[in-house]
């Protein structure tokens, strides 16, 4: 049965590795933006609202470029990443902070915003069609107890420009059995990967799965969030600066205490990403073709 389903987009993200804001970048054949594909593919697997996370200073201009020009096709609310959701006691010792604090605590931010199963992605990475439909499909049909991670290969996510984060995924059976976050890099033909704060890299094979934040959850998962979010403080709390609160961190340890069981689904999709400057003409080039080849129509937007 098809049910309300929100699609949650963290686009709060700084871009310290681009250069930029890469959620405005132009990338497609009428100046379109990645997150703009995103939202039509969203819109057409049967997705009913879209959340923004967003920092309060770009707000305005977030909603002028992008909100405004989607309003007409589907519900649009905003949510900021701000320090509402830190426990009093320990606010103070995050007022330095410059980067966010991590995926995990921008989902939290959205907290009183969704009460429905959702999605979540990055403002920045292009998904696929058919990842889409499989997330919109696993929602409708969601399980108690159960979320979801679409999954895509390793190799197929790298930039040839430098390191990027993963979650690096161990899945037996459609089931994740561990997820670590990590540094990887393609090197001398090779792929390494190195825990995120460790310099213990290995060699994993290009078809390892890993989760690139197009995640599927029930609303349950912002207690889960809080509840963790105070540990990850009370644990880090003499060196808030440079740890981050991250969600395959949280799912990583909902499957250690046996809190919920995460599906893995498999996608057909091509994702595409900019996690440096040099990145884009790919993405660019990328769109393009699927435009030509009549994916999208060449302007998503008509009344834009």
């Amino acid at each position: 049965m098809k049910k309300d389903k929100t699609l949650l987009i963290m686009a709060a993200g700084l871009g310290s590795r681009f250069g930029g804001l890469k959620q405005i970048e132009k990338v497609g054949p009428n100046g379109e933006f990645i997150i703009d594909y995103s939202i039509y593919d969203a819109i057409e697997a049967g997705f009913t609202k879209v959340v923004f996370i967003v920092k309060e200073d770009f707000y305005e201009k977030f909603k002028e470029t992008i909100g405004k020009r989607i309003e007409p096709y589907i519900k649009v609310e905003y949510a900021f990443q701000n320090d509402d959701y830190i426990p009093t006691r320990f606010k103070a010792l995050l007022k330095k902070r410059i980067k966010p604090l991590g995926t995990a605590y921008a989902i939290l931010c959205a907290k009183d915003k969704i009460n429905e199963p959702f999605a979540v992605i990055n403002a920045d990475d292009y998904y696929g069609k058919d990842a889409f439909l499989k997330a919109s499909k696993y929602l409708d049909d969601i399980i108690y107890n159960h979320y979801g991670i679409v999954g895509y290969k390793v190799g197929n996510t790298l930039s040839p420009n430098g390191t990027s984060k993963r979650g690096i995924m161990e899945v037996e059976d459609n089931k994740l059995l561990r997820i670590t976050e990590s540094k990887v890099a393609p090197k001398r033909n090779k792929i390494i990967a190195a825990p995120l704060y460790s310099s213990n890299g290995k060699e994993i094979d290009e078809d390892t799965l890993v989760c690139m934040n197009l995640l599927l959850f029930s609303p349950d998962i912002f207690d889960i969030l809080s509840d963790e979010l105070y540990l990850f403080l009370s644990l880090h709390q003499k060196n808030l600066d440079d740890y981050e609160f991250q969600i395959p961190d949280v799912l990583d340890t909902c499957l250690r205490k046996n809190i919920k069981t995460i599906d893995v689904i498999n996608t057909t999709s091509t994702w595409y990403g900019m996690t440096y400057k040099e990145d884009k003409e790919t993405v660019v080039k990328a769109l393009r073709k699927l435009t030509d080849e009549g994916l999208y129509p060449q302007h998503l937007w008509i009344n834009n």
